[in-house]
């Protein structure tokens, strides 16, 4: 009798434990937990950390996230409102805000990152459909014109010049974010933020684009080295004129130059030769034999008439 009552001594002490131990159950920090009974839903959350106790064998404790999770979805081809197939892959943050609300509705985490991919996914579609790709590959709005705009001609069909933009992609990131925030929240899920992390050309259309960006910037350089030929030509037919102007003021200027001291040489040989009748016919002595010695080199023969004034002196060798 004594061995029965150990024995079932230690059966009750065994019992006790393995229900004392199903009873309880711990939360941590970064957990909150919802209880089930017999797969319902009963009371409130539990978010206090610690030790907690439930009904042993009916109820059961379900882990829900507390902290900030990550989605990252893959990257999906999708056409712009300019039909320029894109490649965009996004990445976003969230958080569960009402336990009880996501329980019922997902369960669990994998649950609620394939709902994710639905919703976000399909936000994302719609919101790139409505943009042009400038839209949403640009992150400023409002950009000050382009400054190649001003060399590309009119006949270019605008090459070169860039596409105004309203929005920009902070914008478009924005919208998909309220989109699909609005959506997450019948789920008890709180959307924290979503950015695009990149966004690719298909490769469909990756080589045309590439090729027109060539084409344009061609364009543009081949409009900048006609302007500088024409400017080069402007330069040098000015520095021709300006040159031709200088050297004929300079011309100018020496002949008046010339002219004032020809003057005033003449007129200090008049001063100097006019002191006295002596003087007068002196000079006019001089002069004359200047013009001998130029007129009469080599060979000349000169045919005067007996009253020239240059034939006077020559007269009047015999006689002196």
């Amino acid at each position: 009798m004594k061995q029965i009552a150990q024995f079932l001594s230690i059966v009750v002490i065994l019992a006790v434990a393995i229900v004392g131990y199903n009873s309880l159950y711990t939360v941590k920090e970064t957990e909150q937990v919802i209880i089930t009974q017999f797969g319902e839903v009963v009371g409130e959350p539990v978010d206090e950390a610690g030790l907690h106790f439930m009904i042993p064998f009916v109820q059961k404790p379900n882990v829900i996230e507390r902290r900030i999770l990550d989605w990252d979805g893959p990257a999906t081809e999708m056409p712009t409102k300019d039909k320029t197939y894109i490649e965009v892959d996004t990445f976003a943050r969230w958080q569960i805000v009402d336990p009880k609300q996501y329980f019922l509705r997902l369960r669990d985490e994998r649950s609620a990152q394939s709902r994710l991919d639905d919703i976000l996914r399909s936000a994302t579609l719609g919101a790139i459909a409505k943009h042009d790709l400038v839209e949403v590959i640009r992150s400023t709005k409002d950009r000050a014109p382009n400054p190649d705009a001003s060399i590309v001609s009119e006949s270019s069909g605008g090459i070169g010049i860039l596409q105004s933009i309203t929005k920009g992609k902070v914008a478009v990131e924005q919208e998909i974010f309220a989109s699909a925030a609005e959506e997450l929240t019948g789920f008890g899920i709180e959307l924290l933020d979503l950015r695009f992390k990149r966004i690719n050309y298909h490769e469909s259309v990756e080589r045309s684009i590439f090729q027109r960006m060539i084409s344009e910037r061609k364009q543009i350089a081949e409009r900048f080295r006609s302007e500088g030929a024409g400017e080069a030509a402007k330069i040098t037919g000015k520095r021709g004129r300006d040159l031709q102007e200088i050297e004929s003021e300079a011309y100018r200027t020496v002949l008046e130059i010339r002219g004032r001291a020809d003057a005033r040489a003449t007129e200090i040989y008049a001063n100097a030769y006019n002191q006295s009748p002596a003087a007068v016919e002196f000079y006019e002595f001089i002069k004359s034999l200047e013009a001998y010695e130029s007129v009469l080199k080599g060979d000349t023969t000169l045919i005067l008439t007996t009253d020239s004034e240059l034939f006077k002196y020559l007269k009047d060798i015999d006689a002196k």
